[in-house]
């Protein structure tokens, strides 16, 4: 592709961090890193009322750790006013835009006569075409002059080619009475000036775009390529909400999915290459391209996103996966891992990472690392150290103390020494569980038995052996 591709998300930090605009984010990222080209952050703050640091911050978290880098430094949507200001009245200059001296209570008695007269409501100035001489000393706004005929076409890349009549746009305000440019202008411009090439954005902004297109074509600018994507929906079809579950980035953070896992299922929220359910970062920037993205909303699932989680987990390296999972326990607030501990995950996420879904799925499944000693069973496990149980426990512990301490030997001394017992392995692991984690269900009694070493598992099941209860 000759031309250089730039794309951008720009977020109101108003609350959290949607995770549709991390969808929409990710399509982004992907679009330009997949063509070499740039990917910008703009913080559309121009809601003065509503726009908080704290937002913004929130907005700058979810992109970390979605780990979505942008190039550049982050623009400031209201620290541009002056200059969207500026093209407002370059456009008055131009005879593009001209200036509005209705108030409001002139555009409802126009609207009030016109549904009187079943007319459309649509506001027509009488001042568009008035003379300068007759303007009046008094507030006013600065409107575009929309086309009154024909049609606004948009060759949208996911909607198709899209037209509306010229005659169902309004003039819409550029500047409001006080010289504080609107939003609707403010994008045009910072889209314009930041180079962006390609719009991808939420299908609620489509009807903007006919709107927005006047302005680039009033000032001569290039126009960008538009591809607006359906939002997502909750399972049952409605359009996403607090009722579904999870709405911000964070939330998905706290609740312990990896970050790749993340990118690869809302990647595949309305996106698809073929059937390709799990691939990588640089597999989604090579495969990513507009002409997969749907037309239809997509439907959040928490169990696909489990699995494809699962997944990312397995295939994660471990020292990037116990990173991770140190900034999971940060960010939820829970005690953060000692150098012992630290070790021990690190020697043992061989057999953590296998089959879990998420960061509190690995923690329950590291129990036997984190636990404290001397180690107390929880009720299930306790039924597994009778008498009995502990008996054998006893007598196993010599037997293991010369044993070699690898996977093979392991085995083949407890198979021995079951036989021995005249039972079988299985009848040992449940006391053995119970002894090491102090839980029913866990990794592999040879799993933890290598993670925590030979003086550690021997401690452990001779304290299990001669707890009395």
């Amino acid at each position: 592709m000759s031309e250089h591709v730039v794309t951008r998300i720009a977020p109101s930090p108003t609350g959290f961090m949607h995770v549709g605009t991390a969808r929409t984010a990710l399509f982004n990222w992907l679009y330009a890193r997949g063509r070499g080209g740039q990917f910008l952050l703009r913080i559309e703050d121009t809601d003065r009322a509503r726009s908080t640091p704290e937002a913004t911050e929130a907005i700058l978290k979810g992109m970390d750790w979605l780990g979505l880098d942008y190039d550049g430094e982050v623009v400031s949507q209201f620290a541009r006013a002056e200059r969207h200001a500026e093209v407002a009245h370059a456009l008055l200059e131009k005879g593009a835009a001209y200036k509005c001296f209705s108030t409001q209570q002139d555009i409802e008695a126009f609207r009030e006569a016109a549904r009187a007269e079943g007319r459309s409501t649509l506001f027509q100035s009488p001042w568009r075409d008035c003379e300068p001489s007759q303007h009046p000393d008094a507030p006013y706004v600065v409107r575009l002059k929309t086309p009154q005929d024909g049609e606004t076409v948009i060759d949208d890349q996911v909607q198709g080619r899209v037209t509306i009549r010229n005659d169902q746009l309004d003039d819409m305000v550029l500047l409001r009475s006080d010289g504080t440019p609107v939003y609707m202008l403010a994008v045009v411009v910072d889209d314009h000036d930041m180079g962006v090439t390609h719009v991808i954005r939420g299908d609620d902004h489509l009807n903007n775009a006919a709107r927005q297109m006047g302005i680039y074509q009033a000032m001569g600018w290039p126009l960008p390529v538009y591809a607006h994507i359906p939002l997502i929906h909750g399972p049952d079809g409605k359009k996403l909400s607090k009722r579904h579950g999870a709405l911000g980035v964070d939330e998905y953070q706290k609740m312990g999915y990896p970050a790749a896992g993340m990118r690869n299922y809302l990647a595949r929220l309305g996106w698809s290459h073929g059937d390709d359910e799990f691939f990588t970062d640089d597999q989604a920037k090579e495969w990513f391209d507009l002409d997969g993205i749907g037309r239809s909303p997509a439907r959040l699932d928490f169990k696909k996103l489990d699995n494809i989680c699962g997944l990312h987990i397995a295939a994660a390296e471990d020292a990037a996966l116990l990173q991770e999972l140190e900034a999971f326990l940060a960010v939820t607030d829970r005690p953060g891992l000692t150098d012992a501990q630290r070790d021990a995950m690190a020697r043992g996420m061989y057999c953590l990472k296998e089959r879990a879904k998420s960061f509190p799925e690995l923690l329950e499944k590291a129990q036997f690392i984190l636990t404290d000693t001397p180690v107390v069973p929880d009720e299930k496990a306790a039924k597994a150290l009778d008498s009995v149980s502990r008996g054998i426990l006893a007598a196993l512990t010599p037997q293991l103390q010369n044993a070699s301490w690898d996977r093979n030997s392991l085995e083949a001394e407890m198979n021995g020494f079951a036989e021995a017992q005249e039972t079988k392995f299985g009848k040992l692991a449940a006391p053995l569980r119970a002894a090491l984690a102090g839980r029913a269900a866990t990794p592999s009694v040879f799993d933890m038995m290598l993670v925590l070493g030979r003086e550690e598992s021997l401690a452990r099941i001779a304290q299990a052996a001669g707890d009395q209860g």
